[in-house]
């Protein structure tokens, strides 16, 4: 057994070999620059009153419906609660990227530290997740509701209500939170440089000179048993709904039946067009501009939040009529 000395020698002499075999350009970088919108700098001022007046109505939008269900006995149900987690969730997605949007387009800060980086990365991809999960869980109410309505309130009472919130909650935080942990002792020499408005696992991971075989495998897997899982689920769903609508006697009844899940298929195409197209552009776009992607990012973040208050206010009856009646009564 050598001597503590030595021993603590020969470690420090091991560090300085491994730092000097090190390329001289290597820096690992702490603080990243987020790129906004490449070449429209000088638009910034006039970008901003858009962008501005988007947040804006996403969080107001989502604040009222959540306020209406809160305040209206009559839509303290399952369908409404599942819409309430909706409301929050992309309640939540706003505040998590309005800082960083429009920090960049009013000149306030274009970098952003490490930590908060992976913290933006943890909860913009959870609630992406959780938001997949919770329309899943809208589709299994609609697919109650329609094919055995007389035991609707049996199947979903408030209890199991709440183990399926917490069960989202649960797969789209926890799941996520191996890989997001490891970005932190990832080592970022490549650039400094991100290509978006704010952080995501695949643009850290472009920046990484780690070993990011773990988080690459890790997040394809994560993406197959969540989203590709629950659109599939979604998919199954409806062809079960629309078999049980065939059966319907009247032609009055078939439709009254459909029009009771239009919201919420239009909300599962808010959510996942995005998506797929975001997809499309990273695949098969690379001769497009940059300000291109880093658009479809920005519809991939802001345009569910700003669709989902819309199409519920406008498609659903009673939150229709309660907000109309809200309005009335402050006039």
């Amino acid at each position: 057994m050598l001597p503590k000395e030595v021993r603590l020698c020969i470690l420090f002499l091991s560090n300085r070999i491994i730092l000097s075999a090190l390329p001289a350009h290597y820096t690992n970088f702490s603080t990243f620059l987020l790129t906004g919108f490449p070449g429209l700098e000088r638009e910034y001022p006039w970008l901003s009153i858009p962008f501005a007046c988007i947040y804006m109505m996403v969080l107001s939008g989502n604040c009222l419906v959540l306020h209406v269900i809160h305040t209206e006995p009559s839509l303290h149900e399952p369908m409404f609660y599942f819409l309430a987690m909706l409301a929050l969730t992309d309640l939540c997605m706003g505040l998590c990227t309005v800082h960083t949007v429009l920090g960049i387009l009013w000149g306030l800060s274009q970098e952003i530290s490490l930590d908060a980086c992976i913290a933006q990365t943890f909860f913009i991809h959870g609630l992406s997740a959780m938001e997949s999960g919770v329309l899943l869980a809208m589709a299994f109410d609609r697919f109650i509701a329609i094919c055995n309505p007389l035991r609707y309130t049996s199947i979903l009472t408030n209890i199991r209500v709440i183990k399926i919130g917490l069960g989202i909650l649960v797969r789209s935080f926890v799941l996520i939170m191996a890989p997001i942990i490891r970005l932190k002792f990832f080592h970022y020499c490549h650039s400094h440089v991100l290509s978006h408005s704010f952080c995501l696992h695949q643009e850290l991971l472009r920046l990484a000179c780690s070993d990011i075989r773990f988080n690459s495998f890790y997040a394809l897997a994560l993406v197959i048993c969540t989203l590709l899982f629950d659109s599939v689920l979604i998919i199954i769903s409806y062809i079960l709904i629309l078999r049980s609508v065939m059966a319907i006697a009247t032609r009055e009844e078939q439709l009254k039946s459909l029009q009771a899940c239009v919201s919420h298929i239009c909300a599962v195409l808010v959510f996942y067009i995005p998506i797929i197209g975001l997809t499309m552009v990273h695949r098969f776009g690379k001769h497009l501009s940059p300000v291109v992607q880093v658009l479809m990012g920005n519809v991939y973040i802001i345009f569910p939040p700003l669709m989902n208050p819309i199409i519920y206010s406008v498609k659903t009856q009673h939150i229709r009529g309660r907000i109309q009646r809200w309005f009335l009564k402050r006039k």
